[in-house]
């Protein structure tokens, strides 16, 4: 659970530091925000596979366990 809290707030927030860049690239036609932009896009993407690569770890976890409970209950 804590993980997932985490992530989640940790993306949360990267997400929402990128505001001030997006404003400066695309209402200011700044290039060095762009610049940034695209760098934080990145570890966006990179920080959302770690989450997907948890969420699919967690689900097989999950399906084991109860493999597990069903075998045990036999």
């Amino acid at each position: 659970m804590y993980m997932r809290v985490n992530r989640y707030n940790e993306l949360l927030n990267l997400v929402k530091s990128l505001e001030k860049d997006f404003d400066k690239f695309y209402e200011k036609n700044n290039h060095a925000a762009g610049t940034r932009l695209r760098h934080a896009m990145q570890d966006v993407k990179d920080l959302a596979q770690e989450v997907r690569v948890s969420i699919q770890e967690t689900k097989k976890y999950f399906n084991d366990l109860e493999k597990a409970q069903k075998a045990k209950s036999k």
